[in-house]
């Protein structure tokens, strides 16, 4: 068995070659730090081609045919566990033939060249001021959710659907004919039924099965919702500028003191530790604030996977994410914690994957995109929680956030909840039938109008207040025809959620959430199904009920359970057998900048960074 130990050893270290490699330069053109696109799409190449590689697929499959040969039952157990590891890669990013591998190519080059414009593209709006400055995504979303005067908000709006034509006019319908001529190489459909395949291991009718359901179950509760806002603030609450300011604006702006930028990394940092939540050992680059050609979505990419090597050493992850916050804008402490939270949980997630190969700890096929998005978002719903906010939301004076307020986030967001994640909902819908159209039929009005009647379908809005085609996931192959990736995920918290509070009556603060979770669902990585990981912690599959029964019950009956959990969580300390640390090698930049880190310990590099905030943005409230 020599041979077979020997080509699995040498798989994991060519594979971790070809993947920093490519990491890294996918940090640094993102990042703004380099202008090496072709450099990039070559590295991104090299790792297409190593995923891809049917030589390789074949040795795997030669090898472990003569462990199953040669070798007795329970005789080389690991090796089998990584070769096999090694071929579910494999078989699911196989590219056989000559044309598909042209295609894959050209599509990567092309890709490239539209970030590249995309990157030098600047987007604008109107303060309320009435001073026109530049806005990434991220300021764009955050003014059309918080800023008092509608015709600032208005200008975001239509930067967004200026975006839409920029992109319409810029290459991406070459892009989609291009993805679907890779698909149809490799004998699927399109490229929507090939991304569901390979990601979900769902047939594009089994995926919408699960999706028609959901939709049917909150139609009505969106529809009452938009009807009682309507009746309530008017009919112009419900246009694209104004919806997102009218369902909770004025509650984001009571709620900005509690949630200040500076104090977000202190929160993330002390909120994580009392979970239980480490990353053993993991060196980790955070790149949290907005500039001039940064990717303008929060993302998280490990460059080094966690595994155990051949010696049985620990390889820790290396791991870099990132946000785009504004921080003097108001609502961006809450979007900077949110990043943290969220980004942070997939942080923890590959940090903790104890396999005996990189391939087990890796954002892309096989593994499945809900699985990966569970851990995040399951970490980020807690920002929601009562309890969370009543003990980390703090204003300058350490004064709690009110019950008062706590109560009015709820009486704002929980009627929206079903429109929320039905925001989610409508671009798998709009996705699929984008890929279904023919070449001919991909043209710009076509599209946007096929955008607008998904919107109006799903959300029951004319115009998105986000709309579909500014959404940056579409654009890159690797995210495009995956987002129902986030509402599967979502249906997979609500029912992980479920169980912890079953089991243990809290969330915030309890120590045993990041042990059960690194157990459950982190350590076996993608050797094993979602559905798996839901069975081995909460004991049932997967379930998309706790969900749409959140998203469909009464303000009252939130406020309820918010009520309890506040008074139970004033009964109840800090959790002294929690972490000291995150234990993680920590350092906070901008670009190229460092900000902090965490060498003299967590808190040193936490006021660190409050102390380059508050140099940064004088005058600001910390």
């Amino acid at each position: 068995m020599q041979g077979a130990r020997e080509f699995f050893h040498q798989l994991n270290r060519d594979y971790l070659a070809v993947h920093k490699a490519k990491e890294d330069l996918f940090w640094d053109t993102y990042m703004a730090i380099s202008d090496d696109h072709a450099g990039f799409a070559r590295a991104e190449q090299e790792y297409k081609a190593f995923i891809s590689d049917p030589d390789r697929l074949a040795a795997t499959r030669r090898h472990l045919a003569e462990l199953d040969a040669r070798a007795s039952a329970g005789e080389h157990d690991d090796l089998r566990r990584g070769l096999n590891g090694w071929l579910q890669l494999f078989e699911c990013n196989i590219i056989d033939s000559d044309e598909a591998r042209e295609h894959l190519a050209r599509l990567i080059d092309m890709e490239a060249g539209l970030f590249a414009r995309r990157r030098d593209l600047a987007l604008t709006h109107v303060t309320a001021e009435g001073h026109e400055e530049p806005a990434t995504l991220g300021i764009l979303s955050t003014n059309l959710g918080t800023n008092p005067s509608e015709s600032s908000r208005k200008s975001s709006h239509e930067a967004l659907l200026g975006l839409e034509d920029w992109v319409l006019a810029n290459g991406f319908l070459d892009i989609v004919r291009q993805r679907n001529r890779l698909a149809r190489s490799l004998g699927y459909r399109d490229y929507f039924d090939y991304k569901v395949r390979k990601n979900e291991r769902l047939s594009t009718e089994d995926l919408f099965a699960i999706l028609d359901d959901f939709e049917v179950r909150t139609r009505d509760a969106n529809r009452r919702a938009l009807d009682d806002l309507a009746c309530g603030k008017g009919s112009d609450a419900l246009l694209p500028h104004n919806f997102r300011y009218m369902t909770s604006g004025d509650i984001r702006r009571q709620s900005d003191p509690y949630l200040p930028f500076g104090k977000a990394l202190t929160r993330w940092v002390e909120s994580f530790r009392r979970m239980g939540i480490t990353y053993r050992g993991a060196r980790m680059q955070l790149d949290l604030l907005e500039r001039p050609g940064k990717y303008q979505n929060g993302f998280c990419h490990g460059p080094i996977p966690s595994y155990f090597d051949e010696n049985g050493n620990w390889v820790a992850a290396q791991v870099n994410f990132t946000s785009e916050a504004k921080p003097d804008q108001v609502g961006s402490g809450s979007r900077a914690i949110n990043t943290l939270f969220h980004e942070g949980g997939h942080a923890a997630h590959f940090a903790n994957v104890t396999g005996n190969a990189p391939c087990f700890s890796q954002e892309f096929p096989p593994t499945s995109m809900a699985y990966a998005e569970t851990q995040s978002m399951f970490c980020d719903s807690v920002l929601e929680d009562a309890d969370w906010l009543k003990r980390y939301a703090r204003d300058a004076r350490g004064e709690a956030m009110p019950d008062e307020l706590i109560r009015a986030r709820i009486e704002a967001n929980q009627p929206f909840a079903a429109f929320n994640e039905r925001s989610i909902l409508v671009v798998p819908y709009f996705e699929r039938d984008l890929y279904q159209l023919s070449d001919e039929a991909l043209t710009p009005e076509r599209v946007k109008q096929l955008a607008r009647d998904a919107e109006q379908r799903i959300l029951g809005l004319p115009v998105s207040p986000r709309p579909l085609l500014a959404i940056p996931h579409l654009l890159n192959q690797e995210s495009a025809a995956s987002y129902h990736g986030y509402l599967l995920a979502n249906m997979a918290v609500y029912q992980t959620r479920a169980w912890f509070l079953r089991t243990y009556g809290h969330i915030t603060d309890n120590p045993e959430v990041g042990p059960a979770l690194a157990r459950h669902y982190w350590a076996p990585g993608n050797s094993v199904s979602h559905n798996d990981t839901l069975i081995s912690l909460t004991g049932e599959g997967f379930s998309a009920r706790y969900l749409a029964d959140s998203c469909t019950r009464t303000v009252e009956a939130a406020w309820n359970d918010a009520r309890r959990a506040i008074a139970d969580a004033a009964s109840r300390a800090y959790p002294d057998t929690a972490p000291a640390t995150l234990d993680a090698d920590i350092r906070i930049v901008h670009g190229s900048e460092r900000i902090a880190d965490n060498h003299d310990g967590d808190e040193a590099m936490c006021r660190n960074f409050e102390r380059w905030i508050a140099d940064r943005y004088p005058g600001m409230v910390h």
